[in-house]
């Protein structure tokens, strides 16, 4: 079968192109800049916008399902710069399905698109907890706008299936960890509000594992059909156990320092208007949405994966973890 990747040159991309090739599959990536990792593993790489409608066009001709895995992340930004790639992205790539009679899209979305402020979730799943609103970071506010466009182009020609991975970490992590390790060695990482807040995470092979699980059952009027899913590791921890664990695994020192969560808000809107006045590079150090997310309880429900497609992890957190550790060693 032939299967387009947006974003496979990224961390959970590789994992999604080297596992559908594993699968015996032709895979083709769609992103802006050649990988030398896609190249090693043979893939063929075509280079292009998301927000390019021809571009999405041209390198979806012929394929059989499309994994769009693509998006603009992070905590700060331009509004523009995130709804290009994540809302004008995704039309494009459904506009693609349906010019080509492409008949399965299996969408990384994210739980953000359910953030409320400090509201937590525990156990929840897409089914009892709504999309969020009110929003203070365009990439939860442009996520929504796609997946709500995914679930809703569903129907008995395009088989849509949306995919929320809770913190995707692992061996290969380019996000993730190496911020988390920076900013320990530099003392500038604390927990907000002592982060016994208990979180989910998703070991990336495990998260690739829910999208072949889902592509395998995804057909009009599947189960999985039109909805969405939280996918995690199902193994929900206090933020200060599983981000000193992933600091340790990575070589860095553990962290105990701690920041009251008004504090942190309080600094998240200094930063933001900084940034916005000034303006100043790169990103703030902490803004309202990250002083939110790192301080609230956030884990799911993995049931109804497990019901509709099959998903059940297979690589525990400990395994993860000691996996990690030797990738980093080496």
């Amino acid at each position: 079968m032939k299967i387009i990747v947006t974003g496979g040159g990224g961390f959970l991309g590789l994992a999604l192109c080297r596992g559908l090739l594993e699968r015996g599959h032709e895979v083709t990536s769609f992103q802006r800049g050649r990988s030398l990792a896609l190249d090693t593993l043979g893939v063929r790489q075509v280079l292009g916008d998301l927000a390019d409608a021809d571009a999405v066009l041209r390198a979806s001709a012929g394929a059989d399902a499309i994994f769009h895995n693509a998006a603009k992340a992070g905590a700060w930004g331009s509004y523009e710069s995130y709804f290009r790639p994540n809302v004008l992205g995704t039309e494009n790539v459904l506009a693609a399905c349906r010019r080509h009679g492409i008949g399965r899209l299996v969408y990384t979305s994210t739980p953000s698109v359910t953030h409320r402020a400090t509201h937590p979730v525990e156990g929840g799943t897409a089914e009892t907890v709504p999309y969020g609103e009110h929003f203070k970071a365009p990439y939860a506010t442009t996520k929504t706008i796609a997946e709500k466009a995914v679930r809703a182009a569903n129907d008995a020609s395009l088989a849509t299936v949306s995919l929320r991975p809770r913190l995707i970490w692992g061996p290969g992590d380019n996000q993730l960890l190496p911020r988390l390790v920076e900013r320990a060695k530099a003392g500038r990482l604390r927990f907000v509000g002592g982060g016994q807040n208990r979180i989910d995470t998703t070991y990336v092979d495990n998260a690739a594992q829910a999208h072949f699980d889902a592509f395998a059952a995804l057909a009009p009027n599947a189960a999985c059909a039109g909805k969405a899913y939280f996918i995690s590791n199902g193994e929900p921890m206090p933020a200060r156990e599983i981000i000193n664990a992933l600091l340790v695994a990575g070589g860095a020192p553990a962290v105990d320092k701690t920041l009251p969560f008004a504090a942190a808000y309080a600094i998240g809107v200094i930063c933001e208007a900084a940034w916005h006045v000034l303006p100043l590079k790169g990103e703030p150090p902490l803004t309202r949405f990250l002083a939110e997310q790192l301080s609230t309880t956030h884990w799911y429900d993995m049931a109804p994966a497990t019901r509709d497609f099959g998903y059940v992890p297979k690589v525990s957190i400990a395994e993860g973890l000691r996996r990690l550790a030797a990738t980093m060693r080496e």
